[in-house]
Order: C-alpha cells, then structure tokens, then sequence
C-alpha cells in the first residue's frame, strides 16, 4: 500500500498547514500528514513553513523572535490561525500518523519530548510518526535523545547522498523530490532497507510514474489524487 500523504494538510484547497488543512486532507483520503515546525520565543512548537510569517500571515517577523500569544494573533488567509504541533496532534490522533519536518534550529529536542509524551501518555506509538528534515545535525540529535524515533532524511539534490547520510544516521527512510528518482536509485534505496516517502507530486503523469517505482508513499498537496 502507498502512504497517501497530505503535504502541509491539503494545500492545494486550504491554506498550508492549518487545522482546517489538515482535516481537509484527512477528508480527502490521505492516510498520513506531512507538516513544518519551528519552535516560537516563548519555547512552544508551533506548525509553519518559513522561517517568518510574512509569506503565510497578515504579519511580520521571524517566528522564534515572536511568543506564542503574538503568533496567535495573526491571521492566515483572514481565516485560520497558525497551530501549535500539539493541536494538530489532538485533531488527527488515531486518523493518521504524521510526518514532522523540523524546519527551525533547535527544534530535535522539543519534538523528542513531545513525541515522548505522547508515545507514554497518550497511545501513540513511535511508529505514528517520522521526524524528517535537511538538517542533518537536527536528525543526528533525535536519534542521539531517543533512538526509537523514525528518522527521514530530506533531499532535493541527490539521492544518493540522502542513502549516505541514512545509513550514517541509522534513518528509516530517506524523502527526495520525485524528480530525482530512477528505477536504479530507488532499488538501492530499498534493499538497504529504506521506505521512500517522495514530495511533492501533484500531477496526474508525476504521481502514474512515482508509483511505477514503487515507492511507500506519496506526498502531495492534492490527496486525494494518489
């Protein structure tokens, strides 16, 4: 089965990573959520894509410079708010499992603990999440805090460097831009033991092709085209 994954919720019908995003693309079928965090001034873990709210909000500045009430004052789309991790968590809690990219520095620690917890108190299971991100020093500290944490290592340059740094960091998964696969390099992938979770494929050919090379999943802003 190939993980239908919601990249930021379903942002190709609501606006990225919002509550209402991400019930969207569970409503769309998607069996798996992909979402962004950083962690704000006054230490939450909240869910964003950049680095400021500029692009997303009807606000300014940079995400760790600002605390969680300010955060929350913005507006997205006039709309929705930006959500801390948690919340998106409690919305999907047995729907999904979820893909956490740790977009911001310093954001390993908070994630392990509060993946933790909710493995330890809440009835989630390690296996209900994988923690991805381009920063490899980030991924070495997830599995330094918590080696039972699944790893995926992000990459828009090369596959072959994505297989490299999993096997240096003992990953479970590697996450390339479908543009970068081949039958050869996904065989490779795969016979070291490696699920390939590619991004972001929104069109009908893209998705046809990816499939044909058997990847474990999908993620996409359209849901439930896959």
């Amino acid at each position: 089965m190939i993980h239908k994954i919601g990249h930021r919720g379903a942002k190709g019908f609501l606006a990225e990573n919002t509550l209402e995003s991400f019930s969207k693309a569970l409503d769309l079928g998607a069996n798996a959520i992909e979402l962004d965090v950083h962690v704000c001034a006054t230490g939450e873990i909240v869910v964003i894509h950049d680095f400021t709210v500029d692009r997303t909000t009807n606000g300014f500045g940079e995400v760790h410079q600002l605390s969680l009430s300010e955060l929350k004052k913005f507006r997205i789309e006039a709309l929705y708010t930006i959500p801390l991790l948690e919340e998106v968590l409690d919305l999907v809690a047995g729907k999904c499992w979820v893909n956490v990219e740790l977009k911001g520095h310093g954001t390993a620690e908070p994630v392990a603990g509060l993946i933790e917890r909710y493995v330890n108190e809440k009835g989630w299971e390690y296996a209900d999440f994988v923690v991805s991100s381009f920063q490899k020093e980030e991924l070495k500290r997830i599995k330094k805090i918590n080696p039972e944490i699944p790893i995926g290592v992000l990459t828009q340059a090369s596959v072959e460097q994505a297989i490299h740094w999993a096997d240096q960091l003992s990953a479970q998964a590697i996450h390339p831009h479908f543009s970068l696969l081949t039958e050869d390099n996904c065989k490779e992938a795969q016979a070291k033991g490696y699920a390939i979770f590619t991004w972001t494929v929104n069109e009908e050919d893209d998705i046809r092709r990816v499939k044909a090379l058997g990847v474990e999943g999908i993620i996409s802003d359209f849901p439930n085209r896959l």
